[in-house]
């Protein structure tokens, strides 16, 4: 699998193209943009992208959300706890998906143990598409006038304010989220990094329990019909929040 995911490309079927070819942004990809911080003025390697130390499980928890909003893996509870199992006949067609499905269905895994396996890998290929697609510029200076150094930007377009935008309405303002903006928001306050939003989205006690009941799944009555996914995606961000407990925060 850590060998797959090495070869994982920008483009959404693997192979040489332009922004056309991403296709739909993935709810990763949607994370990723959110935790960029446009205004840090950091360099890419060790900034710019809010609770790094942890990113790789919450970057792992929204392919896992993704892959259960698209009916592709389900989850199962026995004795050992909680596993991950692929939806056979309903395989994701974006590459990178796909290829964390087939980490699963080759057989059904612990949800720490997918997220252990398939995360360390997903920043890269992530940030590519974000840079391909244009939502982040990447960008070459000089530190102390003497080494190039990489350094993230924000993109020419406005879609992290939009997702930023949708992510406050249902957190502060109350409006009943679509499956995947509750996916977004419960993955955000799963990361841990909520509170360094508090400029646009007020860290509030109202708002904490609003973020609490979308992390156990209770995303309100129009997401009725999404109750598996709701299941898993609840599921998957308590593992997320449990593997990120475990982890130095930076």
């Amino acid at each position: 699998m850590t060998d797959q995911h090495r070869h994982l490309g920008a483009g959404g079927s693997g192979e040489p193209g332009g922004k056309a070819s991403l296709g739909e942004p993935t709810l990763a990809e949607d994370l990723l943009l959110l935790l960029f911080q446009p205004d840090a003025g950091l360099r890419s390697g060790t900034g710019g992208i809010a609770g790094e130390t942890t990113l790789y499980y919450v970057l792992a928890g929204a392919v896992l959300a993704d892959l259960a909003l698209g009916d592709h893996v389900r989850t199962t509870s026995g004795r050992l706890g909680t596993t991950v199992e692929a939806v056979a006949e309903n395989p994701p067609s974006d590459h990178l998906l796909r290829t964390s499905w087939e980490y699963v269905a080759d057989k059904p895994r612990g949800v720490q143990t997918v997220l252990a396996a398939i995360g360390p890998a997903l920043r890269e290929p992530l940030l590519d598409r974000l840079i391909e697609r244009g939502d982040i510029r990447r960008s070459r200076r000089k530190a102390l006038g003497l080494f190039d150094t990489s350094v993230l930007e924000g993109g020419d377009g406005d879609r992290r304010d939009g997702l930023l935008a949708d992510v406050r309405a249902v957190l502060v303002d109350g409006v009943e989220p679509t499956p995947r903006v509750a996916s977004l928001a419960a993955l955000l306050y799963g990361s841990g990094t909520l509170p360094q939003f508090d400029r646009d989205i007020p860290w509030t006690a109202p708002m904490i329990a609003r973020a609490e009941e979308l992390k156990k799944g209770n995303w309100g009555a129009g997401a009725a019909a999404e109750a598996v996914a709701r299941t898993v995606t609840a599921t998957i961000v308590s593992n997320v929040v449990i593997a990120a407990a475990v982890l130095p925060r930076s």
